[in-house]
């Protein structure tokens, strides 16, 4: 990147934030501290008012605008591809919210740069396999959480737990969202189980942001949460079981929300492989499908099928 296409990228940087530190500035272009100095200089004394704060960073004066960005053609392809996976990927309400966004850059695209994404448009796409969710949780609240997360304010919600299939009522002070494992997950500091947790945002039954402020500092960030709770929570079981492929069809749906992450035909059944992380909860749904169902692995997963087994006959004799 040449020096004045970087100095116009550095300008918009610095509009995107009230205060850009110096080093975002060297990390994003790969440059040195000093070269940033220098760029920041050149920017000032091209009349652009950019003023400095000592030990935090650089911002531009209040009421100054760059006139309206144009997109090339390598940046529209991106939100094009950015809006097929927010499509899939978000919940109701984040996908309308990013559906209008796109509207409104399209509208400021130039010609050229428009037929190219028609053109585009149709061979972008992006397969979701998880199940549908159901009216009993409408999966619409992304835009409310982040809405706490921004102003610190407290949520109150029905969360439908998978683990103990209780419905229970929390207030939370928002850390962060994360997406993993194909589900968009809301962190947090669970006023009823003093502690912090993850929710499952498509298990939400209802939720409402209060006007009731929370002190943030008292909490830890998003990064230091992951990396906290990552190495000391369950591990997910990788499992493997077998159905006979006439079986297999009866399942339907029913296999995305236990985990399935891959199937594949061997020989006359299906194998499935599943990422879950306890047994207890997978083996009891297994009992279901009684003797159609082979466990492959783990083996601590065949060992507690019999244990489970052993309860159901004493419990019938």
């Amino acid at each position: 990147m040449n020096r004045i296409d970087r100095l116009s990228a550095i300008l918009i940087q610095l509009q995107g934030k009230k205060i850009v530190k110096a080093a975002e500035i060297a990390e994003r272009f790969d440059i040195s501290l000093r070269t940033v100095y220098r760029d920041v200089r050149a920017l000032q004394e091209a009349g652009v008012p950019v003023g400095a704060e000592a030990g935090t960073g650089y911002y531009l004066v209040e009421g100054y605008h760059l006139p309206p960005i144009m997109f090339n053609r390598e940046e529209a392809a991106a939100l094009l591809t950015g809006e097929k996976l927010m499509a899939q990927l978000s919940d109701h309400s984040n996908r309308k919210q990013f559906s209008n966004a796109m509207q409104k850059i399209r509208a400021v695209l130039r010609g050229n740069e428009k037929d190219f994404l028609e053109s585009l448009e149709e061979n972008i796409a992006v397969v979701n396999r998880r199940p549908p969710t159901g009216d009993e949780f409408p999966n619409r609240f992304l835009s409310d959480i982040q809405h706490s997360l921004g102003r610190h304010l407290i949520l109150e919600m029905d969360y439908f737990a998978l683990h103990t299939e209780v419905l229970t009522h929390r207030e939370v002070e928002p850390i962060g969202i994360m997406y993993m494992t194909n589900y968009w997950y809301l962190i947090g500091w669970c006023r009823l189980r003093h502690g912090y947790r993850n929710f499952r945002m498509d298990r939400i039954k209802n939720l409402s942001v209060t006007d009731i402020s929370y002190d943030r500092s008292r909490h830890i960030t998003l990064k230091e949460y992951i990396d906290k709770y990552s190495e000391t929570e369950a591990k997910p079981y990788e499992i493997r079981v077998r159905f006979p492929q006439a079986f297999a069809r009866r399942i339907g749906d029913q296999k995305f929300y236990y985990g399935m992450v891959e199937e594949q035909v061997v020989g006359n059944c299906v194998e499935m492989t599943f990422l879950c992380t306890w047994l207890d909860w997978f083996g009891r749904w297994l009992l279901t499908w009684g003797k159609h169902v082979e466990v492959i692995a783990p083996g601590e997963l065949s060992e507690h099928m019999k244990l489970l087994a052993k309860e159901i006959q004493e419990h019938y004799l």
